[in-house]
């Protein structure tokens, strides 16, 4: 049998991280190390509580979380909590009460890096939220960074419209020096952003297939993304579904040919008056830099979503 893919999981917990946590943890493949959680759809004390609470619905309680970065690098913070998308407290106001557990008391930096040394060129970071504390743990330890296997990212937009401004998708808006920081790093990054994320949507018909189960897992999962779905209708009109944004992170750590990459340079605006936090990748024939970032422009948006249902049904 194959050996289980080391990962850590890097979150600002609202709903579709939520989605990702139980995709990560229901599927064979993987092995998570832990959650990090950072701010951006809500608060990072916030994230971490919403993050127990996923962990308790999966009866996945040993897996540790860690709190991280409560601001960006460099600046105030841009972007308010998402309380549209993902309700006040960030899981559709499903009125869970307080989960039972804590945060570990070792930061999400140093957890990244004790990792990347315990396991050298075996762990692989998704983070699904802003990049803040990539950068920091690059900071922290710029070496033990490079022992890294790969970071996988979902953000970023370069070939559609952003998502929280005309150029700018959410958490590249929440941190673009972070986001920049961990570009020029040298360490090697997928994007998976709008580009491919915007393809995968998941039907509301498979909420109620949730609920028919009866199981604790299934209701929480159906209250949320049903929350995630009304939300989504109110941005994109006649719409039947919510776009699986965090969850095709974890897919491409599982199955890389759910996508298909293009390797890229990509910069991060963390200047301009209207597009900062946007990402531009360099496309023309001869580019001036070398490619920094692998960058998904096409998905297999059946097959991941099929593979999604199949292991949140589990």
């Amino acid at each position: 049998m194959q050996e289980r893919q080391k990962i850590i999981l890097d979150v600002d917990t609202g709903i579709d991280d939520a989605l990702a946590m139980t995709y990560a943890i229901r599927s064979p493949e993987l092995a998570v190390l832990g959650i990090t959680t950072c701010f951006g759809n809500v608060t990072v004390h916030e994230a971490a509580r919403n993050s127990l609470l996923v962990l308790e619905q999966l009866d996945a309680e040993h897996i540790p979380v860690f709190l991280g970065a409560n601001q960006p690098l460099f600046r105030p913070s841009l972007k308010a909590k998402a309380v549209s998308i993902h309700g006040e407290d960030g899981l559709g106001d499903t009125g869970l009460s307080e989960p039972l557990g804590s945060p570990a008391s070792q930061s999400a930096a140093s957890f990244i890096v004790e990792q990347a040394r315990k396991y050298p060129h075996e762990v692989t970071v998704v983070a699904v939220g802003a990049m803040t504390n990539l950068a920091l743990a690059i900071m922290q330890d710029p070496e033990a960074m490079y022992l890294l296997k790969r970071v996988v990212i979902m953000g970023g937009a370069v070939t559609v419209p952003g998502n929280v401004t005309p150029q700018a998708e959410a958490n590249m808006y929440a941190d673009p020096e972070a986001a920049e920081f961990l570009f020029r790093s040298g360490i090697p990054v997928t994007m998976v952003g709008l580009d491919v994320t915007l393809q995968t949507l998941l039907p509301r018909a498979e909420i109620a297939k949730w609920r028919e189960q009866g199981t604790k897992l299934g209701q929480f999962l159906a209250n949320i993304t049903e929350f995630y779905i009304n939300a989504y209708s109110q941005f994109y009109p006649g719409i039947r579904g919510c776009a699986l944004h965090d969850p095709l992170a974890i897919g491409v750590v599982i199955d890389t040919t759910f996508v298909k990459t293009q390797p890229l340079h990509v910069q991060v605006d963390c200047e301009g008056l209207y597009s900062v936090g946007r990402t531009i990748a360099d496309r023309r024939s001869k580019p001036d830099h070398s490619p920094n970032v692998d960058v998904c422009l096409e998905v297999d948006a059946d097959r991941f979503l099929a593979h999604f249902l199949e292991r949140v049904a589990r």
